[in-house]
């Protein structure tokens, strides 16, 4: 190559990187969109909740239930959704590299190729090549760049999205085993109605075979223990399935599991008083919403890449090669080498729309992406009030309904008592033990609802 050949590349190569460094990247730059949040909570007010900062972190170790810690720990070890989550978090690093390769040259390629032939005259003869390519089309409007940027979004999104499905997780784990102490318990109080309306029906049929009463007293006792025996196989079978969940979240197939629950165990106790921190915090610990900001960032920086698929783009290649022949009386031994470098320029001008209409496409979805966001901080402030309102009635409706309880147990207790002594007709026997069985199944299944 001569003199002013190796002076005009140089020079060509010095002001191609001057401007790259110069230019602004195509695109828009990422702004977080204000956020549609509450200053403060309506439940604000209520004694049960607290403004104080929410312990995110191992959040059920408020229950202080140590079946329930082992659980969530076996969850995170073996689920398999969350095992795929943690594999989406992989792929998107791997893109990142990808993207990140791109800065460099994109072609770099050794080649050969070896050929024997045939040809009328003097007969056949070989011929070989080698060598080595290289094409690097440069950054110059920052297109490159914004698909690291896309790619760094996604990466940090997929890893939002793992702790989110962490976060679902856990709640299905915890969900799932106070739903089963609460069938357990609420087993164990059918159970018990159906000693209680076994000893009320003996009391009956004793009656009636010294004629106090009439036959349709024993029916209407047989009935009542009839109908409550009925609602343990359903209750059993609701169990069942419960822990046939459980074990999924697990990463186990359906199976016993009463070597991990036990045979029985009380529900968990809750505290008085829950933090929930202020509205504004939900941006920072909710994976979901950090997930939803992390896609619409991702979505913006492809208009970059696609406004700059519309501009010239600028490349610089260059080549090695030797080749041999024994044609024409010449060497295999003897190569040829031969050598080329030099600048590319590409412009696509006439594409009918084709890529204008692709930044369109991509603006679109980043509009859809940032709604998006918005939507995500909505539903979550719903959620925490929705969650925060069910946790303050539910506690109301507990206390009420233990008092119910315990009114009915006395009821029952009495009409009894004036049933067997005559002074009191079975009607008001049949009502309070089947106003018992109801407001003690009620009040379980209350306490349940008050833990999620």
């Amino acid at each position: 190559m001569t003199d002013w050949k190796k002076t005009v590349l140089a020079c060509t190569v010095c002001v191609i990187s001057f401007l790259i460094s110069a230019c602004a990247m195509v695109g828009p730059d990422f702004e977080t969109p204000e956020a549609p949040i509450a200053d403060a909570y309506l439940q604000r007010e209520d004694d049960a909740i607290s403004g104080a900062p929410a312990d995110t972190e191992d959040w059920w170790e408020v229950f202080e239930d140590p079946i329930l810690d082992h659980l969530v720990r076996m969850a995170y070890d073996q689920n398999l959704s969350l095992r795929i989550a943690g594999l989406r978090v992989l792929e998107a690093r791997a893109q990142l590299g990808i993207a990140a390769g791109s800065l460099y040259p994109q072609q770099q390629e050794i080649n050969a190729e070896a050929a024997w032939a045939t040809q009328e005259g003097p007969g056949a003869f070989s011929a070989y090549s080698a060598g080595f390519d290289v094409a690097w089309e440069l950054d110059f409007w920052g297109k490159f760049r914004r698909g690291i940027q896309s790619a760094n979004a996604n990466l940090l999104a997929s890893i939002a999205g793992y702790d989110d499905v962490l976060v679902t997780l856990t709640a299905e784990v915890a969900r799932s085993y106070i739903l089963i102490r609460t069938l357990e318990e609420r087993i164990h109080i059918a159970q018990q109605n159906v000693e209680l309306q076994k000893r009320s029906l003996q009391m009956v049929e004793a009656r009636f075979k010294f004629g106090a009463v009439t036959e349709l007293d024993v029916q209407q006792a047989k009935t009542l223990l009839h109908s409550t025996e009925a609602l343990v196989p359903q209750l059993l079978l609701s169990l069942n399935q419960t822990r046939h969940a459980l074990a999924i979240l697990l990463g186990l197939p359906p199976e016993d599991l009463s070597h991990i629950l036990g045979d029985s165990g009380s529900l968990p106790t809750i505290p008085a008083q829950v933090a929930v921190g202020m509205p504004a915090e939900l941006l920072r610990r909710r994976p979901d919403i950090r997930r939803a900001e992390l896609q619409a960032a991702a979505q913006g920086a492809r208009i970059g890449i696609a406004r700059g698929e519309m501009l010239p783009s600028f490349s610089l290649f260059g080549t090695l090669g030797w080749s041999g022949t024994n044609a024409a009386n010449a060497s295999l031994a003897d190569p040829a080498f031969s050598a080329a470098a030099g600048p590319a320029f590409n412009w696509p001008i006439f594409n009918y729309g084709r890529l204008r209409n692709r930044v369109r496409v991509e603006d679109a979805r980043f509009e859809q992406a940032l709604t998006g966001y918005q939507n995500s901080v909505l539903n979550a402030a719903r959620e925490v009030e929705d969650a925060m309102t069910g946790f303050f009635r539910s506690a109301q409706e507990a206390d009420a309904l233990k008092n119910s309880v315990d009114a009915a147990k006395r009821s029952t207790e009495i009409s009894m008592l004036q049933y067997k002594e005559g002074l009191a007709d079975y009607t008001r026997v049949l009502d309070s033990t089947r106003s018992l069985a109801a407001q003690w199944d009620r009040y379980t299944q209350t306490r349940e609802g008050h833990r999620h």
